[in-house]
């Protein structure tokens, strides 16, 4: 692994322009080619064109952007000049754009044109249409084909110079702006590559938010530090689009979600072994469930191109169920846990070294420890300290103070506890743990784990109201339409008329694996998917009462 002298994007793109001029960079599948070289001179193009604007080391520049090549152009072109990124991801409201560009003190934002209609009018602010880097502004404006690469020189950029502020979507509700440094994030990249070498050849397919830290720093930052090549894809990503896709570019990497890989295993795998009797009988034996696991396993590796060679999921807990079927059926599965104020990885396990339900061990380099854990189960709060730790958050010194212990360490809010092996294990969010009428601990993520490997279940939300454990729950209605057809009386409408006698059974199954304090009371249908961040987890925060 070659190893920068400075971590800056400024000194990783000088050293990934020379050592790779000939390579594959930035594309679109099915698109033109560009070549680092190119992308070289795309890039330092983008800087003239924001100094001819009057940026300068310090600003702000916003990017409200879909994924595409042009997306890593406007970055790289700020990042180079000293400016700092502020990713906007493409999900937010209006009004919150308005204010992220307002708090931000944003003076250029580069936006695509299907997310046109989402920037209010902002006096002073100028807008820079991503496709073509065309200027909205009353100055002239050099034409792009007059812009002279060659003339352009690098702002002297520091490692603890801010690069991003990245306002996050939790599930709590309130944006914040989170600052991570140009240390921060190339030093990430180059500790992930300890996790997964990335060689010149390897292809990534990009279908994350470009705006979400784990897409930016491990989608984007690492593979031009190695050389590799990212694919973008030119339509939203829905099924027939990413199959193509995939038949297309072969990827060797990809990161996803668990949302996106959960789905096609509950629409997709598990109904095809419970079509039949004897499959689905024999998929309780954990010997032939193995054999189903590995058959299944092989098809949908070959769906995914048949050259994966790293399946990275983060972002969120993986369903249980899902990643027995992914290390059974033999996929290069990796775990990852982090956060954006993290860079975002905290902790990983490269493929060949992932253990069930654990999120693998520490990056090397990065401190974890477990604050006050509980005598009994040894869960307390997830700490930690490294060089890819933010410095805070953008404006909120107060906030920022309550978010770091009196001796520097990071506080995530996440519960987890180690084994003797060194791996961590993550039990849910501080503030979702519900306590119990005689004061038990009850932690709703460890429910739903169980409720979501019911058949039928797609998802599921443990809240406490009026002092009851209540389960909201959306079913795979589509499934279960198909299961009651086949009946002659009104059995077609068996799901719109009947939901109640699924969600009474799926209750009794859930109960019966328990606790006495942590059984559900109750079982709502959820008649449609729950509201997401960005990243796919569910929004707590809206459907607590």
């Amino acid at each position: 692994m070659v190893r920068l002298e400075q971590l800056t994007i400024p000194a990783m793109l000088q050293a990934s322009f020379i050592d790779f001029a000939e390579n594959q960079s930035l594309i679109f599948v099915g698109g033109e080619p560009r070549s680092y070289a190119q992308l070289e001179t795309e890039v330092k193009r983008a800087a003239l064109q924001l100094q001819s604007l009057g940026v300068k080391k310090g600003d702000k520049i916003a990017v409200l952007s879909l994924n595409m090549p042009q997306w890593g152009i406007a970055f790289f072109a700020t990042a180079i000049l000293g400016a700092v990124v502020v990713p906007i991801l493409p999900d937010f409201h209006p009004n919150e754009i308005r204010n992220i560009l307002q708090h931000a003190e944003v003076s250029v934002v580069y936006v695509s044109e299907s997310l046109r209609t989402k920037l209010d009018p902002i006096e002073g602010l100028i807008i820079i249409y991503i496709e073509d880097f065309t200027v909205s502004s009353d100055k002239l404006q050099p034409k792009w084909s007059d812009l002279n690469e060659k003339l352009f020189e690098y702002s002297k950029v520091e490692e603890n110079d801010l690069l991003s502020i990245i306002y996050t979507s939790g599930t709590t509700g309130k944006s914040k702006g989170v600052m991570l440094t140009h240390k921060n994030i190339v030093w990430m990249a180059q500790q992930s590559w300890l996790i997964q070498n990335i060689v010149p050849g390897d292809q990534f397919l990009s279908v994350l938010p470009l705006s979400h830290t784990l897409e930016n720093t491990l989608v984007l930052i690492l593979p031009i530090k190695y050389g590799a090549t990212v694919n973008y894809l030119q339509k939203p990503p829905v099924a027939s689009v990413l199959l193509a896709a995939l038949k297309e570019v072969r990827p060797t990497v990809m990161l996803v979600v668990p949302l996106i890989i959960e789905k096609i295993y509950k629409t997709k795998i598990l109904p095809q072994i419970n079509r039949k009797l004897v499959t689905r009988l024999l998929y309780k034996v954990p010997f032939f469930r193995k054999l189903l696991h590995k058959v299944a396993g092989k098809k949908l590796y070959e769906t995914f191109g048949g050259r994966l060679k790293f399946f990275g999921i983060g972002g969120a807990k993986l369903d249980d169920n899902v990643e027995r079927f992914l290390m059974e059926g033999g996929f290069p599965l990796a775990i990852g846990y982090g956060l954006t104020e993290s860079s975002p990885l905290l902790a990983g396990a490269g493929v060949g070294k992932t253990k069930f339900l654990s999120t693998g061990t520490p990056v090397e380099g990065v401190q974890i420890r477990i604050a006050d854990p509980d005598p009994q189960t040894g869960r307390g709060e997830i700490q930690a300290k490294g060089e890819n730790i933010m410095l805070g958050y953008y404006k909120e010194p107060e906030m920022t103070k309550e978010t770091f212990t009196s001796d520097g360490w990071l506080k995530t809010g996440d519960l987890g506890y180690f084994d003797k092996n060194g791996n961590l294990y993550i039990k849910g969010r501080i503030k979702n743990l519900i306590v119990g009428s005689s004061g038990e601990n009850i932690y709703p993520e460890e429910i739903e784990s169980v409720i979501n490997r019911m058949e039928y279940v797609l998802e599921s939300l443990v809240v406490q109201q009026k002092g009851r454990l209540v389960a909201l729950v959306h079913l795979n209605m589509e499934e279960l339409e198909k299961k009651y057809q086949h009946m002659k009386t009104e059995a077609v409408n068996f799901v719109n008329e009947k939901p109640e006698e699924i969600l009474k059974e799926i209750q009794r199954k859930v109960n019966e694996e328990l606790n006495k304090f942590s059984q559900i009371q109750r079982i709502v249908l959820q008649q449609f998917p729950f509201e997401k961040t960005p990243t796919h987890k569910i929004k707590r925060f809206i459907y607590s009462i």
